[in-house]
This record gives C-alpha cells, structure tokens and sequence, in this order.
C-alpha cells in the first residue's frame, strides 16, 4: 500500500478530487498555503494500493495544469526610510507535487 500525497494550486484541487472520485479511488483534501509564494493550495492525501499509483499519478498530470501568473513579490523592508517599488514578476504556478510513501499498516475504522 502507498500514501501519495500530491500538492496542486487551489484552482485545480476540486477537479483534481473529482477525477480520483470518479475513479473510485477515495481522497482527503487539506487547504493549505505555500511558503514562497503565498498562495492558496490543496495538499491531497489518497491511500491506494500500489499498483494504482501511476493510475493517480496520471489523473493528477491531466488536472492540475501549470500556468504562468504575474505576482508582485513583497520585498522585507530593512529600514523604515527605504521605499523600494516591487516590479511584477512572472512565475510559473500550479501543476502537482506528489510524494508517494509507503505505508506500512492500514485500517479503516
């Protein structure tokens, strides 16, 4: 058995959901926020048996999409005096980060 634990950006985690539901494969969604960026994400958690990984791996790539955004980065102030204009930065957001872990007992209570 496998614990993957997959990270997509906000916009995609319901489709993302969807698709392993409508698989029938069974998923837990915790909101979560990235540290660099700032920005909202879903951390999933699917416990599946181990020849289904490439399966979830697969329905992942199809529905979490990359994509690039323009952010204005937030630049910590070393002095009070200092204005410093941050310029809009593209960077590419979104798509999955997936762990696949394995597990060594299971029960479902």
């Amino acid at each position: 058995m496998k614990l993957v634990v997959a990270i997509v950006h906000n916009d995609d985690a319901a489709a993302c959901v969807t698709a392993l539901t409508d698989s029938g494969i069974e998923c837990t969604r915790l909101n979560t926020s990235g540290g660099f960026l700032q920005k909202g994400n879903a951390t999933l958690l699917v416990g599946v048996a181990d020849a289904q990984v490439d399966e979830v791996i697969e329905l992942l790539r199809r529905h979490a999409r990359d994509r690039n955004e323009y952010l204005t980065p937030i630049p910590p102030t070393t002095e009070p005096a200092e204005l410093l204009v941050p310029f809009p930065v593209e960077v590419q957001i979104g798509g999955a980060t997936v762990f696949v872990l394995d597990v060594d007992r299971f029960e479902k209570l």
